[in-house]
């Protein structure tokens, strides 16, 4: 069993915003792979489980907000048969550029509180495969970063956000096949 954890923030406000992508991706993971999402509160979660390629995918949305994800990556890796090089976590990264994803297997936080939570989860030295997906940064000096990730896409952005899911998702099914 493999686990793939797309981090974002629970509730209606911010459901459309640029700091959800990695709960979009799995919404449309679960839609191509006709998984339903359910809470499971004790997890503090929302998921659902797939097949991909016969093999069992746990599709996994943390509730806690972003900065207290790794809480849900411990209770997943202590519930389910998952091994830490079994699970891929999917984020927004602005220091990408719009649209850009990118695959890594190890490094820093490099200042995003989801991974920041859930690296600090881990044993020190662990290694964990991610998809970032760029999101960009503020295009105007005056806009704070927080604010801009929370905001909402732009109309260019939103034409151009469903090739970019299918670029991450593409992404995160090859960091499966590892190993």
């Amino acid at each position: 069993m493999k686990a793939i954890i797309g981090l974002g923030n629970p509730g209606k406000e911010y459901e459309n915003t640029r700091h959800n992508v990695g709960f979009l991706v799995l919404d449309k993971l679960a839609k191509r792979y006709e998984g339903k999402f359910k809470s499971k509160r004790s997890l503090e979660a929302e998921m659902t489980e797939v097949m991909i390629d016969d093999e069992r995918i746990l599709l996994v949305k943390p509730q806690t907000f972003m900065n207290a994800s790794g809480r849900v990556l411990t209770a997943v890796l202590s519930t389910f048969p998952v091994k830490l090089e079994d699970v891929v976590v999917v984020y927004d990264d602005a220091d990408l550029p719009f649209g850009d994803v990118r695959s890594k297997e190890n490094g820093s936080s490099a200042g995003h509180r989801g991974m920041e939570s859930i690296l600090s989860a881990l044993p020190k030295g662990s290694s964990l495969s991610r998809v970032r997906v760029g999101i960009g940064r503020p295009t105007h000096p005056d806009i704070p970063l927080d604010e801009f990730v929370l905001g909402r896409w732009t109309e260019m952005e939103e034409k151009a956000l469903p090739a970019t899911i299918n670029s991450a998702i593409e992404k995160v099914l090859e960091s499966l096949g590892r190993g």
